[in-house]
């Protein structure tokens, strides 16, 4: 291995229900995996939670506004920067790891999603950059956590905190 090279790297994410490994996919999203590496590394997804839950569609997570103190809504936070969309041909289906964005396309920062069931409608419409290899027992726990509407009809509030307590970034 030269020395710009570097170890294929796998995300840990320890959660109140257990963990999940996330592999990427460099090859399809190079600036969205190495945003996500950059994060974890810096402990900015310590301490968040999943603040959206649909099951059969998908987790959500990495808002700082749903760290202890924080005062924003959850759901709106991200790092303070964007970042330019990566839109590939890999297909959203159940473990899936993506970016969560807004109505603009180059709007993802810091949030992101992991698939629960296909979502094919999201299919290059937002950046897809790895895939859950272990843990799906934990993927499926946290999916059948109960919600409740957050205010804006959606019934996706998870009625109890669900903490991602660590994002760890290991070599596979």
């Amino acid at each position: 291995m030269t020395k710009n090279e570097t170890p294929n790297e796998q995300a840990v994410l320890k959660t109140a229900y257990g963990e999940m490994t996330i592999a990427f996919w460099p090859d399809v999203a190079p600036k969205t995996v190495e945003n996500f590496k950059k994060l974890a590394k810096a402990g900015f997804y310590d301490g968040t939670a999943f603040h959206r839950i649909i099951k059969g569609f998908m987790i959500q997570g990495g808002c700082p506004n749903t760290k202890a103190g924080a005062t924003g809504m959850p759901g709106t936070g991200g790092p303070g920067h964007t970042l330019k969309a990566e839109f590939n041909d890999k297909h959203h289906v159940k473990g899936v790891i993506s970016m969560a964005r807004s109505s603009h396309p180059d709007s993802a920062g810091s949030q992101f999603f992991i698939c629960h069931g296909e979502a094919a409608f999201l299919n290059r419409q937002y950046t897809a950059f790895g895939q859950l290899v272990k843990g799906e027992d934990v993927l499926e726990k946290i999916a059948g956590v109960p919600t409740k509407s957050g205010g804006g009809g959606e019934k996706s509030t998870p009625i109890e905190r669900v903490d991602l307590e660590s994002v760890r970034i290991v070599a596979a």
